[in-house]
């Protein structure tokens, strides 16, 4: 399907959109995607010249993150910017990976997505730090299994950090990903997201205002499955709005989704039988993590503008979650609206109006 163009700057309509929904019925495409699905991994082949590069990774000391820092490196990028939580355990992954490229500087920064000094902080040292920034690549997510708050916020955790703080630390890099842009190419900002966005329920989808409602169990009960899956699709429909006014000449925001993958770390908080459970399921229907990060490097390094504001699966653009071919504009404009809201203190609308493709 070729993306049709619109607008006098070449912005295109992304694919993911024309394509129908995934059906009812999920099961057959989960049982396609795990078990008939071939992942390749990258090699120098497939992505050669990445000496010079300069990519950040988000949540890289641990699971998809470090893997696919490490398959980054493995292709020969030149700097890799690692952003974690804890200094400490960055470190130690970062002696690892510098056993794959000893050649490459890596950087260990700090980025704590629950907290919007850190994510300020860290999106600063990239503006002054940083000659050039070839891609990015959001990954830092969490799945709790307890309903908690965050005490800065007020805002559920795991909306915080999945939706909330990604939008917010996307939305900061925007003009510095088109300033460090080398000119070649565009720069790639790309969001882990998940097919779960398609799989929720979202019973509280009518409530008003709708960010604040997952604030309160007596509003909307904590299911640590289904919150997951509606975090991911709050971030996926914000990104998809996102995406329309950003001109893709300057950056290429795109989704990706790396399947159900084991060792991710992801279920960490499970204990007792439920880890037990988790465990069984993802060993058996699981993707390897090399096969999941490959993913993200197809995102990142394997397409171009064509995927602006589309969301991957399988290295290929698929379909977006039902609820944008149902309820998609309603929702997007509450998810929109409350999102700029909620980051009004750091001028996120005036931010995002300057990157339009209007200007």
């Amino acid at each position: 399907m070729h993306p049709r163009e619109k607008g006098t700057q070449g912005q295109i309509e992304p694919p993911s959109k024309d394509l129908p929904p995934f059906p009812e019925n999920f099961g057959p495409v989960f049982f396609k995607n795990q078990f008939r699905t071939r992942i390749s991994l990258p090699t120098k082949e497939i992505y050669p010249n990445m000496e010079e590069l300069c990519g950040i990774v988000t949540g890289s000391n641990t699971g998809l993150g470090f893997e696919s820092a490490k398959q980054l490196l493995s292709l020969g990028l030149t700097h890799l910017v690692m952003a974690v939580r804890s200094i400490e355990r960055g470190t130690t992954a970062a002696k690892e990976l510098l056993a794959v490229n000893s050649s490459a500087k890596i950087d260990v920064w700090q980025l704590d997505m629950e907290s919007y000094d850190s994510i300020r902080s860290f999106a600063r040292k990239c503006k002054e730090n940083l000659s050039r920034i070839d891609f990015v690549i959001l990954n830092a997510g969490i799945a709790p299994l307890t309903f908690a708050t965050v005490p800065a916020t007020k805002h559920e955790r795991t909306v915080q950090v999945n939706h909330i703080s990604t939008a917010f630390l996307a939305i900061l890099l925007l003009p510095i990903l088109k300033s460090k842009s080398p000119g070649k190419v565009p720069p790639r900002l790309t969001i882990v997201n998940s097919v779960t966005a398609h799989l929720c329920k979202f019973p509280n989808k009518d409530k008003r205002p709708l960010l604040a409602s997952f604030d309160d169990t007596t509003i909307t009960p904590f299911d640590p499955e289904e919150r997951y899956g509606v975090s991911k699709l709050l971030s996926q429909l914000f990104i998809v709005r996102l995406a329309e006014i950003v001109n893709s000449e300057d950056v290429i925001i795109n989704m990706v989704d790396p399947g159900l993958t084991k060792g991710t770390r992801l279920s960490r908080d499970a204990n007792g039988t439920t880890a037990v459970a988790a465990k069984m399921f993802f060993s058996i229907a699981g993707r390897r993590i090399d096969k999941g990060a490959a993913t993200y490097i197809d995102a990142v390094l394997g397409h171009g503008k064509e995927t602006h504001g589309c969301f991957l699966m399988n290295c290929q653009i698929s379909s977006l979650s039902r609820w944008y071919y149902s309820d998609g504009k309603a929702l997007t404009d509450s998810i929109w609206a409350e999102t700029l809201q909620e980051l009004n203190f750091i001028g996120a609308a005036e931010i995002i109006s300057s990157m339009s493709s209007d200007i």
